[in-house]
C-alpha cells in the first residue's frame, strides 16, 4: 500500500468487509488450519452462513477447501492461502489508514 494515501471505505475490499467473512480470514489468519465445526463455533454460525461465506472466500481465491472422511464421517477444513493473508493485510492497512484519517 502506498504510504499517505487516502483510502475511502468504498475501497475496502468486499469480499472480506462482510462480517462473517471478516471472521473467517481473521480466524484461519491465526489458526494454520480450522475444521468446520469449530470454525462454526468459533463464529457462532449456521452451517448454512458458514457454507455461503467460505464459499465466497475460496471462488475468490482466500482460502481453500480439504475435504476428507475420517471413519464414516465427512470432514471440511479450511484454510487460509497466500493470497487471502496478502488480502487480509492489505484490508487491515487500508481500515487503520481510515481510522487515521477520521481523527
Amino acid at each position: 500500500m502506498e504510504k499517505n494515501k487516502t483510502i475511502s471505505p468504498i475501497d475496502l475490499d468486499k469480499v472480506i468487509h462482510e462480517r462473517m467473512r471478516l471472521g473467517i480470514i481473521t480466524a484461519l489468519a491465526v489458526h494454520e488450519s480450522l475444521a468446520f465445526n469449530d470454525l462454526k463455533e468459533i463464529l457462532k454460525a449456521s452451517d448454512g452462513n458458514l457454507s455461503v461465506h467460505s464459499k465466497i472466500l475460496e471462488d475468490s481465491g482466500y482460502i481453500k477447501t480439504k475435504k476428507a472422511f475420517v471413519g464414516r464421517k465427512p470432514k471440511t477444513t479450511y484454510l487460509i492461502t497466500e493470497k487471502g493473508r496478502k488480502e487480509l493485510q492489505v484490508y487491515l492497512e487500508n481500515m487503520e489508514n481510515i481510522i487515521k484519517n477520521t481523527m
